[in-house]
């Protein structure tokens, strides 16, 4: 029995596409500078840092981030990033919020915009400042469409570095109680076999959950099962 070149293709594909598997690998750094404080009544807002260029945070990893912090910790309140520029109007719009801590003082010594601030409750403010992008590419596929059918054959790979850090900033005692980084670096494919196969690696998702369940603990509540720890 003969067999067909495309056979042989398919079969090489197949095999390859079994080995190979969209893998993140995720490193987490944090550096405390002050004992966060939470009381019942304390909320925290986390903001995309906005550059009007194209690195500037995504609000998609904003909204995740939230989303991923409330879902670890419920007796945290989180006043969202929407809630909290409308309540402080225009003071944290992208071309006016503060760059820096000497900024914020600032900011917060008219008594008009301290007063927002005591109404928003928040006593933390995260900066997420960061983006992922593509660091490197290749491989080749081809697909063809003929009377006897078509398909994909090939293989076709990317990496992706999602890099992130979020800045807690105290918003009573106006200092920076610490940082936390996620590096997530993943490789994706897209193996041709008849139709494409995707494995694709979720570098800003791992980014994302990885940053949560460390702010999570950074922002525990007393009772939590995970005190804060003294400044290092």
């Amino acid at each position: 029995m003969k067999t067909s070149r495309k056979s042989v293709i398919a079969t090489a594909v197949l095999g390859l596409s079994v080995l190979l598997t969209a893998c993140v690998s995720t490193r987490i750094e944090e550096s405390r500078r002050a004992v966060t404080l939470m009381e019942t009544d304390d909320a925290v807002v986390i903001l995309g840092r906005a550059k009007h260029t194209d690195d500037e945070t995504e609000a998609s990893f904003t909204e995740c981030v939230n989303n991923a912090l409330a879902g670890r910790n419920s007796r945290l309140s989180l006043v969202s990033e929407s809630e909290f520029v409308d309540a402080m109007f225009p003071f944290f719009e992208p071309r006016l919020a503060p760059n820096n801590l000497d900024d914020l003082s600032r900011v917060l010594n008219d008594p008009l915009v301290a007063g927002k601030v005591n109404e928003t409750r928040v006593r933390y403010l995260v900066w997420l400042d960061g983006n992922t992008e593509t660091t490197d590419q290749g491989g080749s596929m081809t697909c063809t469409i003929g009377a006897a059918g078509g398909g994909c054959f090939g293989l076709n790979w990317w990496e992706r570095d999602s890099s992130y850090e979020a800045t807690i900033w105290d918003m009573k005692n106006l200092n920076a109680a610490g940082y936390i980084s996620a590096d997530s670096k993943g490789t994706s494919y897209v193996a041709g076999l008849i139709l494409p196969i995707p494995m694709i690696a979720r570098t800003g998702k791992a980014a994302c959950e990885g940053l949560a369940e460390q702010l999570g603990e950074f922002l525990a509540m007393p009772g939590d099962g995970s005190a804060a720890s003294d400044a290092g």
